[in-house]
């Protein structure tokens, strides 16, 4: 097997037996790196420290990771000015937190004959949050409920 030191110097072509005798001294593990090549490839590392720094990484990789979380608003076709105000500014202060808002209108009875009204309120919801928000999935009608998904605006680094 071909071997490598931990400072990435080639040793040459060893037998499996000299290169765990040659880690052995060095006081590292001999890890092997690719078995399929030819010959196969071995590096001498400490693989607890090396376990360690990919523990390290992984944990500082999910720090950094964000959730997004996708609440949901409902209306209705026959909603009221201020009800409809009030909606808004809930919508608003979930997408400044940086989440995404599924606004969601199901149709009662016959209401889904209706479904222009519903399209209309969605689309002035939509609207009426055009400064904070980005449109990621448009105006769809699943079964008797229409919905739309907005997105917070990125904000460019």
């Amino acid at each position: 097997m071909l071997v490598i030191t931990d400072s990435g110097e080639k040793l040459g072509v060893l037998a499996r037996a000299k290169a765990l005798q040659e880690a052995e001294n060095r006081g590292l593990d001999l890890v092997l790196v690719s078995p399929d090549a030819n010959p196969p490839v071995a590096k001498m590392m400490d693989y607890s420290r090396f376990r360690f720094e990919q523990q390290k990484k992984l944990k500082e990789m999910k720090k950094k990771q964000k959730v997004v979380v996708v609440q949901e608003i409902q209306l209705s076709p026959t909603i009221e000015k201020h009800d409809f105000e009030t909606k808004s500014r809930k919508a608003k202060t979930i997408l400044e937190k940086g989440n995404k808002v599924k606004i969601s209108l199901r149709f009662f009875g016959r209401m889904i004959v209706h479904q222009d009204l519903g399209k209309e309120v969605i689309d002035r919801f939509v609207e009426s949050l055009a400064d904070v928000s980005t449109v990621e999935s448009p105006v769809k009608l699943d079964g008797r409920t229409l919905f739309a998904v907005i997105a917070p605006i990125q904000k460019k680094d």
